[in-house]
């Protein structure tokens, strides 16, 4: 017998693609791994286990945007980065980069800021946060720090525009460890392009 037909599941894959896409868009979902799996069930095929990437998401995701909402998305962005710039800002005693959706255009209206910060003394973000009269919920996030991986503070705030806004808080020494890159962290000065551009 021969192989199975790659360019089958490769169109079902891209299919799952953009449905998960369209539902993110659409109904404001958030979770990637719940649009697949709904996708996947809306499409009659619950069990599978060729799921888009997440890479493959958000470029089916930024399609969609510029295809069915180019008008309504760019000044939601826009607004999503000045808010999260302005974050930046008064976070900048510890390094602040922007990651995810909002940096790289995928973001909705619902979409969260998150944004990393650096320091050695996770102390010193919380008495920050609380010198400020901020009001915020203080967890804990699983990331990976010099090739391991390790639980880090996290801090939620909501704007006053109701943008949830997640931060964590990383050593000092993972600021030099060369896995930022332009097209997925981005300081206040790379903000500031975009918004400029």
């Amino acid at each position: 017998m021969g192989k199975p037909h790659p360019q089958r599941r490769d169109l079902m894959r891209e299919q799952l693609a953009h449905l998960a896409a369209r539902m993110i868009a659409k109904d404001g979902i958030t979770d990637f791994a719940f649009a697949k799996r709904k996708a996947a069930r809306q499409l009659g095929a619950a069990d599978t286990q060729h799921l888009p990437s997440n890479q493959e998401v958000e470029e089916a995701l930024l399609s969609y945007r510029a295809l069915y909402q180019r008008d309504s998305h760019p000044d939601i962005l826009y607004h999503l980065r000045e808010e999260a710039l302005a974050a930046m800002h008064l976070l900048e005693p510890f390094h602040p980069y922007l990651v995810g959706s909002v940096l790289s255009g995928t973001a909705g209206e619902r979409s969260d800021i998150n944004l990393m910060l650096f320091s050695d003394d996770a102390k010193a973000v919380l008495l920050f946060l609380l010198k400020h009269n901020l009001e915020f919920e203080d967890g804990e996030w699983k990331a990976r720090v010099g090739g391991r991986e390790e639980s880090v503070p996290s801090y939620t705030m909501t704007s006053e525009s109701g943008t949830q806004m997640h931060i964590i808080v990383l050593p000092e020494n993972a600021r030099h460890s060369g896995s930022r890159h332009p097209e997925t962290h981005a300081d206040i000065a790379a903000v500031e392009t975009l918004l400029a551009g």
